[in-house]
């Protein structure tokens, strides 16, 4: 007689559900990681793609927009809990399940999702990219993060601020350590200030656009979009903010290149170069680093209606290209050229104008590239510095005895800024003084001490843009 009991009936298998907002998602986490791409560019194309397939609404296109962001912002704190869930080191565990797992720990800790929803449509969407095996493991590592709320998970992996302040901030506002030393030194003052920025930097930017002048007007932007689905820039007269949601590319003015997506502290840039008054002949601008031509398109439309002409210069031939597409129906004579500002083609003192906007570490826009904030190394700084330097030589001889130089970044780095700008006039010989740069950002408060400007996402809603401007004396 057999007392064994019987065995059960074996679970018929069941194909995984296909998610496509989950799906996407992961897409997008893969390309950033496998070919080091921004998310700002890969994402679109995804989410239209999907549209034009009818699978996508506008909630679904809001959901994966928010996994993407929201993973990649706080990847960093969610890589340490991670870690504290499994039992091997985090860099033995294959980046794709990675990514499965981050998506899991974002719905989980960092959205309104249920947690058994969040831990349901993770594994399923494991089953469907990595196979069934490894789906099991993502159960387990998801199951013991749901043991803690976010709060209770920072108490457990982040020190005590007393103990080490740079490394609590980093870990409770994800960012690296070495950035979090970097903005605190720039910024100064006390724990208050930088927490302020740091959570400004985990905060979705608002889109901006900006109406051209001449080509359009905010008032036209705004009756496009609807009273209650934009509102005027907050400092730049030639600003609109759209709400949550709302789709640029839709717009007549945008697609007419009559209007563009900019944040407003470029747009500041560039208006503060055009405001500074000059002696003598005003009519040859220049931008020396163009691409990819929001600041180009700009000057442009501000040159046109003084009756100047505008040299738009980059030296990537396909950001070139980018620039003239910006420019294209400029009402004013412009040009267009791919060309190295550190060896420029144009004779010494020839423009009355000149901007130039350096490659940088690009700190200060970290809302818009999350990812940026990983990807970069504290050695990028100083592999910036000479680029830099000479971008800004050059522009000093481009310009002529009493015309204007703007300087700028989107960095906040002091050794992107101002200590480059006092590298060139000391140590180079150069024949220039220091224009005071606030009275031409007129309205915009808590610009600091002068003469150079320091934008900040939580003082002022902008990138962390940086502008020193400077007036060549010989």
């Amino acid at each position: 007689m057999n007392d064994r009991p019987a065995r059960r009936p074996a679970k018929p298998y069941r194909r995984p559900k296909k998610d496509p907002v989950r799906i996407l998602a992961f897409e997008a986490l893969r390309a950033v990681d496998e070919r080091d791409a921004y998310a700002n560019l890969v994402l679109p194309p995804l989410l239209r793609k999907a549209r034009e397939q009818g699978d996508f609404d506008a909630r679904d296109a809001a959901l994966a927009t928010e996994l993407v962001y929201g993973t990649l912002r706080r990847q960093g704190t969610y890589d340490a809990i991670i870690a504290s869930c499994v039992d091997r080191p985090l860099r033995e565990v294959d980046p794709p399940v990675l990514d499965v797992l981050s998506l899991g720990a974002h719905q989980l800790l960092g959205t309104r999702i249920p947690p058994h929803a969040a831990v349901s449509a993770s594994v399923e969407l494991a089953r469907v990219v990595l196979g069934d095996g490894r789906a099991k493991f993502v159960n387990a590592v998801l199951r013991k993060i749901t043991a803690h709320d976010m709060d209770a998970w920072l108490e457990k992996i982040a020190p005590p601020y007393d103990d080490d302040p740079e490394e609590h901030l980093a870990v409770v506002h994800a960012h690296p350590r070495w950035v979090v030393s970097a903005l605190w030194d720039a910024l100064g003052g006390g724990r208050a200030g930088i927490e302020d920025l740091l959570e400004a930097d985990n905060e979705r930017p608002e889109v901006t656009l900006v109406a051209r002048p001449g080509r359009s007007t905010p008032e036209e932007l705004l009756a496009a979009v609807g009273e209650d689905s934009a509102l005027p820039g907050r400092w730049s007269p030639y600003a609109v903010r759209l709400a949550e949601g709302g789709e640029p590319g839709a717009l007549d003015a945008v697609r007419e290149g009559r209007a563009g997506v900019q944040d407003e502290g470029s747009q500041l840039v560039a208006l503060a170069l055009a405001s500074v008054p000059l002696d003598g002949p005003d009519a040859r601008w220049l931008d020396g680093c163009a691409g990819p031509g929001g600041k180009a398109a700009l000057l442009g439309a501000l040159a046109a209606e003084r009756g100047a002409a505008l040299l738009a210069s980059e030296k990537q031939p396909h950001r070139a290209r980018l620039v003239g597409r910006a420019l294209a129906g400029n009402p004013g004579p412009y040009e267009v050229i791919a060309a190295d500002g550190t060896r420029p083609p144009w004779r010494e003192g020839v423009f009355d104008r000149v901007l130039v906007d350096v490659p940088c570490t690009g700190l200060g826009a970290l809302r818009r590239r999350p990812e940026a904030r990983w990807r970069r190394r504290p050695e990028d700084v100083a592999g910036f510095a000479p680029l830099q330097r000479d971008l800004l030589r050059e522009a000093l001889r481009a310009v002529r005895v009493g015309g204007v130089v703007g300087y700028a970044t989107c960095s906040p780095h002091p050794a992107e800024t101002k200590a480059v700008v006092d590298d060139v006039l000391k140590r180079d010989g150069v024949h220039a003084e220091w224009i005071d740069a606030r009275p031409h950002m007129q309205g915009v408060p808590v610009l600091g001490e002068g003469p150079d400007v320091q934008l900040w996402p939580h003082l002022h809603g902008t990138d962390a843009m940086y502008l020193a401007l400077l007036r060549r004396t010989a």
